[in-house]
């Protein structure tokens, strides 16, 4: 009896009323149709993402790059289509987010701190001989001739450069720094010049100009000390190299003057007697010499523990800044009897509505020598981003008005939410406005508003934009041009990363580790510490 009424268990009972269909019909096991069509739709645009991040890929001979993608979009796939994976269908994209985004690339700086990676270095050995082989090559009277194409495999600004040729047969090649092979299915006009090619970008004679300087050091190695340069805008020509290798001695001879730099693999470059190098080098592991360069070296450790100081407390100083302000106007714009409260606070978000970008442009501007709205109304003369604690207020004041804004919006969320029955009971027990506010509003305030100091503390931390628009991380001393007074370490990297004649991204690479340390680390003990506000909740 009981195995029957647990066989039965649910089912209806004779003469009852049918069910209802499920929603969807027959499609209700696997979803309506509309969800159908949706799914096949976003799986459609996520496999033309894949496609298109693969061709660059197998432009680059990236066999790796476009395993990972096909397995990434099997996964999706397989998670998407299956019957089973329902709580993948969930986790699925974070994770994927997750790890593009996050983890990959912290995983990558990470392995490039601890290498020599600048320029100069970027490529392997073999490829570095290659290159200072085919940089030496000089013209011979029988020396082959090329039309040329000037292009890039990627951005014309900041793409690898490319050589596109055609012989006098009419055969079409591309050029690299690895070397020279066929170019297939490639567009030629009659004067033999390649007017497209798939996976290669033309670059205009402008675009070609403003890389004129990487054009005159670039050649293209094609073996047994030949290589290929330009000699113009429109011709190249293949000729003999004047550094040859020898494998014997590991080392790079001049056969015009007979000079020998020798391979030192440890640093990544040929060196001679005397201790010069030549310009082409290769990427080595170096450890932590990067680190120990800005932690122990006197030049290096001197700019980073002075702009680490300055970062700290141009973060702490907005961050706080900014809380006080925003709550002094929520608490002023909180009074019941107040008329106008809503234009008031429609007026107070205004700077938080505009764009930074702009906003840190205008106040550049506003103290500007000559014609700034600040020398103009005070009838000062004063050059307010010429003098390191003018410039670093200067910052600040700019920070603190960008933000106070959406430190008011917060408080005044969290003043919504404390009742105002909890300051009437304080009163009514003898708290003065003050005590009610320090014992009462400021600790239930405080439970809302902590993780949103700490935060604001972390952006400020690395807040590039402020910085960069504003003093470019300027005043600079005359002894040390690459850490300006205002520099962040953020701004500091950058500069060394990008903006300097020599990229040193290893080394700014492990300075971007260095924050991120920092970083991490206050916001845990912050975080941590934060905790003992729980008992408010209590």
């Amino acid at each position: 009896m009981a195995a029957s009424s647990r066989d039965g268990a649910g089912a209806p009972s004779p003469g009852a009323p049918a069910r209802p269909p499920l929603p969807g019909g027959r499609f209700a096991a696997h979803g309506s149709l509309a969800g159908q069509l949706v799914r096949i739709a976003l799986l459609s645009v996520f496999t033309a993402f894949g496609v298109w991040a693969v061709l660059p890929l197998y432009v680059a001979g990236n066999w790796w790059g476009i395993g990972l993608v096909a397995v990434v979009v099997g996964l999706v796939y397989y998670v998407y289509l299956s019957k089973r994976a329902v709580p993948a269908k969930y986790l699925v994209p974070g994770v994927v987010f997750l790890l593009a985004f996050q983890i990959l690339p912290v995983l990558y700086t990470m392995s490039t701190s601890v290498t020599n990676l600048s320029d100069g270095h970027r490529s392997d050995k073999a490829q570095a001989i290659a290159a200072i082989e085919a940089f030496s090559v000089t013209r011979d009277p029988d020396s082959p001739e090329y039309v040329l194409t000037v292009a890039t495999t990627g951005d014309p600004g900041t793409g690898e450069l490319a050589f596109l040729l055609t012989d006098g047969e009419g055969h079409a090649y591309v050029g690299t720094a690895d070397g020279l092979s066929d170019l297939s299915g490639a567009d030629v006009d009659p004067a033999g010049k390649v007017t497209d090619a798939f996976g290669y970008t033309i670059l205009s004679p402008t675009e070609v100009n403003a890389r004129s300087d990487e054009l005159q050091e670039f050649a293209v190695p094609t073996g047994d000390g030949a290589g290929i340069r330009s000699s113009g805008l429109s011709s190249a020509f293949e000729g003999s190299a004047v550094r040859v290798y020898d494998q014997g001695c590991d080392c790079v001879t001049d056969t015009e003057t007979g000079e020998v730099h020798t391979a030192d693999d440890e640093r990544g470059a040929f060196y001679n007697e005397d201790g010069q190098r030549l310009a082409q080098g290769w990427q080595v592991n170096v450890g932590l010499d990067n680190f120990a360069r800005f932690l122990l070296n006197p030049t290096f450790a001197g700019s980073f523990f002075g702009i680490l100081l300055w970062n700290l407390v141009f973060a702490a100083s907005v961050t706080g800044l900014v809380f006080v302000v925003g709550l002094a106007i929520a608490l002023t714009l909180h009074v019941p009897r107040m008329r106008g409260r809503v234009l008031y606070r429609v007026l107070v978000i205004l700077p938080y509505a505009m764009s930074s970008l702009a906003m840190f442009l205008l106040w550049r501007d506003m103290f500007n020598t000559d014609f700034g709205l600040f020398n103009r109304m005070l009838g000062l003369q004063i050059d307010w981003l010429g003098d390191v604690w003018t410039a670093r207020a200067a910052v600040i004041l700019a920070n603190v008005w960008l933000g106070y804004p959406y430190m008011f919006l917060v408080a005044t969320g969290a003043l919504q939410a404390i009742p105002r029955e909890l300051g009437q009971a304080a009163q009514i027990d003898g708290a003065g406005p003050w005590q009610a506010f320090r014992h009462v509003t400021l600790p239930l305030l405080m439970v809302a508003m902590t993780p949103i100091l700490i935060a604001t503390f972390a952006f400020n931390f690395n807040n590039f934009n402020a910085v960069w628009l504003i003093t470019r991380g300027g005043p600079f001393s005359p002894d040390n041009p690459t850490a300006g007074g205002t520099d962040l370490l953020i701004t500091y990297t950058y500069r060394l990363a990008f903006n300097e004649a020599t990229a040193q991204y290893g080394y700014a690479a492990a300075l971007s580790v260095m924050i991120f340390l920092i970083v991490s680390v206050i916001s845990v003990v912050s975080l941590s510490r934060s905790k003992a506000l729980k008992e408010v909740d209590r």
